[in-house]
């Protein structure tokens, strides 16, 4: 990545940030977030990046960043769990571009503060860079908490401490057994902390992709607010989406049960479908002019021929039958007339149910036209990932989770 790079993707940031106008209900719903996310801003502009350590209580995390640092800041004890909250601490590492690079230390999360467990989880989960701290092979916590780092997309440096305890082949049948219980795709270092290696490792690491990596966590917690932000909406449109549809419903279905001409019914019912995708549209907030609307319905002609033919083959049917009984009335002394009647609410009933599943498929449509923009955060991450895909094969899971967790297919009318 190009010295000047970061700068330039701030300014992306900013730009895509001051384009989100909030509520004042939504500034609230979402304080913490975007407070998160205003503080994460200013790390990239300043060039801060954060090193998380986690693991459970014993494992020595406070011993390893001591290390780091070469002196003792983080408490350290014999005793199981002596870092009892989140504590932080600057690192000052020379001959690297970044400004200021921050050392996290967390309680185990195994023993931390139940009433906080997720607070502690989601700080270190914030981070840049993840250190996961184990004394030996994995257990079935680890595991899953090693899991929850990857499908966020974190990158995790395994260290592998307190490795007196064993002999060389013991370390070597361990380090196999963790390795046999990750991704393979994504290569996850396993480090074993003996004499400089580890601090070697990490300074390299930072040196190579600290910024890369600082870039990226920015545009992912943007990410997760927009998908936030967007979620929210989709929920109060839905029901603004079924309101007007509802209403256009309505008003085909008297439009249609009145009129007796075949022609205007056709004509009638298509310029009710072309306003109804407009309103809709503006819903959604895509503009589209009279044509793209028309183009929509065409698509959705296309995909769902069957209701169209069978809409309008019903509709030509019924208007035949109306047509008939009301030139035969003179000879039936108007009998056949009472039939007009059930045949006008039928038609009536087809194009409420028509027009529901032609509004349904209009918001699909248009949700999916209206949801890819180019300064969309995940638009920006995938640009990243064809750069670099070395580098970011691990924000593959991440993408897949959130693709997958994130249609809000749900929240469509």
């Amino acid at each position: 990545m190009e010295k000047m790079q970061i700068n330039k993707n701030y300014l992306l940031l900013k730009n895509w940030w001051e384009t989100i106008d909030l509520t004042n209900y939504e500034k609230n719903l979402f304080n913490q977030e975007i407070i998160s996310f205003n503080q994460q801003l200013f790390r990239l502009k300043e060039k801060k990046i954060r090193i998380g350590i986690y693991g459970k209580s014993g494992v020595g995390k406070s011993h390893i960043l001591n290390f780091l640092l070469n002196k003792k800041v983080f408490k350290t004890n014999i005793i199981n769990g002596s870092t009892q909250e989140i504590q932080k601490q600057e690192w000052n590492l020379k001959h690297q571009t970044l400004n200021s690079i921050e050392l996290i230390d967390s309680p185990g999360f195994d023993l931390c503060d139940i009433n906080f467990p997720d607070n502690i989880y989601t700080q270190i989960n914030n981070s840049e860079l993840v250190l996961f701290a184990v004394s030996g092979d994995l257990n079935r916590n680890e595991v899953i908490k090693i899991n929850s780092f990857i499908k966020d997309g974190k990158k995790i440096i395994i260290i592998l401490n307190k490795i007196d305890i064993w002999n060389k082949n013991e370390l070597t049948e361990i380090i196999q057994n963790i390795q046999s219980k990750l991704p393979k795709d994504l290569n996850i270092p396993v480090i074993i902390n003996s004499g400089n290696n580890i601090k070697h490792y990490i300074k390299e690491a930072i040196n190579g992709y600290g910024e890369i990596l600082l870039t990226l966590n920015s545009f992912q917690l943007a990410d997760k607010l927009f998908l936030r932000i967007k979620k929210q909406r989709l929920k109060k449109r839905q029901k603004e989406a079924q309101a007007i549809i509802g209403k256009f419903a309505t008003i085909k279905a008297s439009a249609v049960a009145l009129n007796p001409l075949i022609l205007v019914d056709i004509a009638g019912s298509f310029a009710l479908d072309t306003a109804l995708i407009s309103e809709l549209s503006k819903i959604y907030g895509l503009s589209l002019k009279g044509e793209s609307a028309r183009k929509i319905i065409k698509n959705i002609s296309i995909n769902n021929f069957c209701l169209g033919a069978t809409q309008v083959g019903i509709n030509t049917s019924f208007n035949l039958i109306r047509k008939i009984l009301l030139l035969t009335a003179p000879f039936t002394n108007g009998f056949s007339l009472l039939s007009y009647g059930p045949i006008a609410i039928i038609q009536a009933v087809i194009a409420v149910h028509s027009t529901k599943i032609v509004g349904k498929l209009a918001a699909k449509e248009i949700f999916i036209r209206s949801k890819v923009s180019r300064l969309e955060p995940s638009f920006i991450i995938q640009k990243m990932i064809l750069k670099e895909p070395e580098i970011f094969s691990h924000i593959n899971t991440y993408l897949s989770n959130r693709n997958l967790n994130n249609n809000f297919a749900i929240f469509l009318p």
